[in-house]
């Protein structure tokens, strides 16, 4: 077999994030990577600049903006089904040394693991609540209201795990801003849902697996950093809608039956309004020349490396 690690990240105009990636990636484990740039439509030239600096980098076109989960399912169809592993990485992670053998030997140690998530730490260097609870109707409501005004309510506590012990564990589903993937796993549950335009891919990547019988490891020994959102914080007026409708994807797939149909038409009436006051706040956060913060939303459905 292949000792060549694959890598894959998606790109959409990433500016000097990725070069940061790629030169960090060097370090992070002893094995040879082969990374797969899965771009879907940069215009900053930097997927570009990448293939023609980096030999071990491939720049696939998606042929269009098909999102994240959609991407990161063509670029794993690239690799050879041999590959035990894939790394999926954003490609504004910046990796520590060490980071990916740290993953590697704890999937030897745990052999179910379909999933495997770092430490990821903030810019600014606090530890990002990456490694979660799965949000149930009611908790994700919780959250939802009360998240950004009453940030120590139960409903938030108990799904971002934050006064949990940093340890090795399994949890409900980790941040799809880097995991390591057992290729097994991710193929019986037919990869990410591709429906998630974008948020919450990982949630539901990550329940899937655990339904399928495959555990989520949190690995805090390996650790990388996160610059987070620099996509949605240009966008807020497309990122944040996408991400409402992925929030009511994940609980309608969840609440299918027709007594449960008020739940499903309450929850997209209550996410379409909270969508355009956080767009309608973004956009103003943007006018006043604060464009360099994360655009912050407080709802328990959406990607985990955007909320809080």
């Amino acid at each position: 077999m292949d000792s060549t690690l694959a890598v894959v990240t998606v790109t959409y105009s990433p500016g000097e994030h990725l070069e940061n990636f790629l030169t960090s990636l060097t370090s992070a484990t002893v094995l040879p990577t082969q990374v797969i740039l899965a771009d879907n439509g940069s215009i900053d030239g930097a997927p570009e600049a990448a293939e023609a600096a980096h030999q071990n980098v491939r720049l696939l076109r998606t042929g269009g903006n098909i999102g994240y989960g959609g991407a990161i399912n063509r670029a794993v169809a690239e690799i050879d089904p041999s590959a035990e592993f894939v790394i999926v990485a954003n490609p504004d992670v910046r990796w520590h040394p060490g980071s990916i053998d740290e993953l590697l030997e704890a999937a030897r140690r745990w052999p179910r693991a379909g999933s495997l998530g770092p430490l990821i730490h903030e810019p600014d260097g606090s530890v990002y609540p990456s490694a979660r609870t799965v949000p149930t109707l009611a908790s994700g409501a919780g959250h939802a209201l009360l998240g950004t005004v009453w940030p120590a309510n139960p409903w938030t506590r108990r799904y971002r795990q934050e006064n949990e012990e940093i340890s090795e564990r399994p949890v409900g589903w980790l941040s799809g801003s880097c995991l390591l993937l057992r290729r097994a796993a991710f193929d019986s549950i037919d990869g990410f849902d591709s429906r998630y335009f974008m948020y919450m891919e990982d949630v539901d990547l990550g329940d899937r697996l655990g339904r399928a019988g495959w555990l989520n490891v949190y690995v805090p020994s390996a650790v990388v950093t996160h610059a987070k959102g620099h996509a949605a914080g240009r966008h807020p007026e497309l990122m944040l809608p996408a991400h409402h409708e992925s929030a009511y994807r994940f609980q309608a797939d969840r609440h299918p039956h027709g007594w449960q149909a008020p739940l499903r038409w309450a929850l997209r009436a209550g996410l379409a309004v909270r969508s355009r006051v956080a767009v309608a706040a973004a956009v103003r956060e943007r006018r006043n020349g604060r464009t360099d913060r994360n655009i912050r939303v407080g709802t328990t459905v959406n990607r985990g490396d955007d909320d809080e």
